[in-house]
């Protein structure tokens, strides 16, 4: 199983340069960023930094979307970059929700989002793409690669993924949940003609490694609160569309968010949201991994069988430094393939 590590754009860039830069160090195989231009810095910029001040990490937004982006301007960056650094980006993206609400705006249909894969993925990889009826292509991206990675929670969404992605990205890391909707992606796969084993898997969730003190799970679990704020965003939509339990969604998923009222995007992705209170401490434990190192190492393993191939650990708390040195020293070293010298 692969780590990686997603970076909110706050300013100063150089500290989250820095940050990137020391995750690969510690072993990290992607850094992802979110890709909210209101409010945060602009992710592209910075992934250009990124890559020239690092040799191996992959970089990519977690997620975009096909609202606030022109979809070539979006294809042209990635195969910029990648003539630029050598094939070393990923798309992850989706139908939106900070970029565009902040705007004022909704998330986009699942056939806008169709569509803006097909032409972001083909103009990408150096081949043409149709816009209504103009067939375009960059002329100097032959050698570019990237690959299409799709973020989401919802059953069409599940589906759409399944049919047409190179990746799904799930924002939570409760194996029951991990496991239905790796298992709806699959079925879709499967359905339209599509190997599921071509699907790469990725869980992204806060991870924070404690002492193993209850005094340290407590102040871990105030420290990622915010998650289940985020998630509960999506899992609005999700009730909003098919009720409380419908479109086979778990109940875990959906009776959490019960009690919530409302969300401030001022505060999103922040540690201390304050429209996160109504997220009790059971789906904080499920939703993210907290604990000491062998906790960790229990749920990667875990998520691990269901087939999950990278664990992303969202960074948004007071322990960035110590949860990347965490994770490089005591982590990743245990979750890695072993390889032994002689046999």
């Amino acid at each position: 199983m692969d780590i990686g590590v997603v970076l909110q754009c706050t300013p100063p860039a150089s500290r989250v340069i820095d940050l990137a830069r020391r995750a690969e160090t510690h072993g990290f195989s992607h850094v992802w960023t979110f890709d909210s231009h209101l409010l945060w810095q602009e992710p592209y910029v910075i992934y250009s930094q990124i890559l020239a001040e690092t040799r191996r990490v992959t970089v990519g937004p977690m997620v975009t979307n096909p609202a606030t982006r022109d979809w070539t301007v979006t294809a042209s960056t990635f195969a910029t970059l990648n003539d630029m650094f050598g094939n070393r980006t990923v798309c992850g993206i989706g139908r939106g929700d900070s970029a565009v609400r902040t705007l004022g705006g909704k998330p986009t249909t699942l056939a806008t989002l169709r569509e803006s894969i097909q032409v972001i993925r083909e103009l990408a990889n150096g081949r043409s793409a149709q816009l209504g009826e103009t067939t375009v292509q960059f002329p100097w991206a032959s050698n570019s690669t990237l690959e299409i990675w799709v973020a989401a929670y919802g059953p069409k969404a599940l589906d759409l993924t399944g049919e047409v992605a190179d990746g799904y990205i799930l924002q939570l890391a409760d194996p029951d949940i991990a496991a239905w909707t790796i298992g709806r992606v699959r079925a879709a796969a499967e359905a339209a003609g599509r190997d599921p084993a071509s699907i790469k898997f990725c869980v992204a969730a806060p991870a924070y490694v404690t002492d193993g003190s209850d005094a340290a799970l407590e102040h871990a679990r105030d420290q990622c609160r915010w998650f289940g704020g985020m998630v509960g965003n999506h899992v609005a939509d999700i009730v909003t569309r098919y009720g409380d339990h419908g479109g086979g969604v778990p109940q875990a998923l959906t009776d959490y968010i019960a009690t919530r009222q409302g969300y401030d995007y001022n505060q999103h992705g922040r540690a201390g949201n304050s429209h996160a209170e109504f997220v009790p401490d059971a789906i904080i434990d499920r939703f993210c991994i907290l604990g000491g190192a062998a906790e960790h190492i229990s749920r990667l393993r875990e998520l691990e069988k269901l087939g999950v191939d990278q664990f992303a650990v969202y960074l948004q708390h007071d322990a960035k430094s110590s949860t990347l040195e965490a994770y490089g020293e005591d982590i990743i070293p245990h979750i890695a393939q072993p390889v032994t010298a002689t046999s």
